[in-house]
C-alpha cells in the first residue's frame, strides 16, 4: 500500500497539469525545404491563419489559434515534401509593332505567332505588322530576373519580373512585378544629356496558363499610327 500511495503522489501533479487552450493565439516559425512559400500561404489561408512569407529565405510565419496552427503545421508537413520543390519558368516577351507607316521595318512575325497577330489585326487594322525584339528570362519564387536588348537609333528594350508562381495544378503562372517595354530617346534634359521615354506594360500581378500567349498590352509609339504590342508565354522549365 505504501508504494502504492508514493506513486499515485508522484504522478498526480503530472495528471493534474493543465492542458494548452485550443483558442490561445499564438505563432510559429516554419522554415520549408522544397515547397514554394508563395503557394504554401495561398493554401494556409483556408485553415484560418495569418500567414507571412519571406520567399528568398522560404520561411513561413503562422499566427492563428493554437488548434489552427497546429492543424497548419501537420498540413505544412505533408506538403513539404521533394515533388513539391520549386521549378523554374521560362518567359518569353515579343515585341510586335503595328504601323501604319510603310517605312517602318522589322523582322518577320514568326510562325506559331502568326494567329495571336490575325486576332489582333482583326481589332487594330494596322497596315503592317512585323518583330521589334524578342527578350527571354528564367525565374521562379522568390528569385527576381530581367532581361534587355539594344536597338538601333540609343532604344532599349526591357523585360523584368519579381517572381513567378505555380497555382493550384500547375497549369497557371502568377507573376509579380512584371515590367516590359521600350525605352526611347525623347529630347534633351535640362542638363544637356539624353532624354528618355519609357512605354510598355508595368503591373503588380500577371495570371497567365502555362502555354498560352497572352497579349500583356498596347502601347502608342510615335502617334496614333504606331503601337506596340506585347505578347508573352510562359512555360515550366523541364
Amino acid at each position: 500500500m505504501k508504494w502504492i500511495l508514493v506513486a499515485f503522489m508522484i504522478t498526480a501533479p503530472v495528471l493534474a497539469q493543465p492542458q494548452p487552450d485550443p483558442n490561445e493565439t499564438v505563432t510559429k516559425v516554419v522554415v520549408l525545404k522544397y515547397a514554394d512559400p508563395m503557394s504554401m500561404r495561398n493554401l494556409l489561408g483556408n485553415f484560418g491563419v495569418d500567414t507571412r512569407v519571406d520567399p528568398q529565405m522560404k520561411v513561413l510565419t503562422v499566427s492563428g489559434h493554437r488548434a489552427n496552427v497546429t492543424t497548419a503545421e501537420e498540413a505544412i508537413k505533408q506538403l513539404d515534401v521533394p515533388a513539391s520543390a520549386q521549378k523554374d519558368i521560362d518567359l518569353t516577351v515579343y515585341f510586335v509593332v503595328g504601323s501604319d507607316d510603310a517605312t517602318q521595318t522589322g523582322s518577320a512575325i514568326p510562325a506559331d505567332l502568326q494567329s495571336t497577330v490575325a486576332t489582333l489585326k482583326s481589332t487594330f487594322p494596322f497596315k503592317n505588322y512585323f518583330m521589334l525584339d524578342v527578350l527571354s528570362l528564367r525565374t521562379r519564387a522568390g528569385v527576381q530576373a530581367e532581361s534587355s536588348g539594344q536597338l538601333t537609333r540609343n532604344r532599349s528594350t526591357q523585360f523584368h519580373v519579381a517572381s513567378a508562381n505555380l497555382e493550384g495544378d500547375g497549369s497557371m503562372i502568377q507573376l509579380n512585378r512584371l515590367r516590359a517595354g521600350l525605352r526611347v530617346p525623347n529630347g534633351v534634359g535640362k542638363d544637356g544629356q539624353t532624354a528618355f521615354m519609357e512605354t510598355g506594360v508595368n503591373t503588380e500581378v500577371v495570371d497567365v496558363k502555362e502555354g498560352q500567349k497572352l497579349v500583356l498590352g498596347r502601347s502608342s509609339l510615335n502617334g496614333p499610327d504606331t503601337a506596340l504590342f506585347l505578347i508573352l508565354i510562359a512555360k515550366v522549365a523541364q
